[in-house]
């Protein structure tokens, strides 16, 4: 059975990056290239590896990773 994923470089890693898909911003730990195929065609996926401040890891798309802003500004207006 061949490798289901390989580490790749990215520009960002040990930064403050931001999800666009969920808003959560965290440090970018990881990029990996992941076989996510559970048959026999195998289907590979690059995957961002991101600890948000809660300190719990998730991953995303690395489509979805962003640079986070400097300074954070509040949600206005509820």
């Amino acid at each position: 059975m061949a490798d289901r994923y390989e580490y790749l470089p990215h520009q960002l890693l040990r930064r403050r990056v931001r999800d666009a898909a969920s808003g959560v911003e965290g440090e970018l730990m990881a990029v990996v290239n992941e076989n996510v195929s559970d048959t026999a065609v195998e289907r590979w996926m690059e995957l961002a590896c991101i600890r948000a401040a809660s300190g719990r890891e998730f991953t995303t798309s690395v489509a979805n990773v962003a640079p986070a802003a400097d300074h954070p500004q509040a949600a206005r207006g509820r």
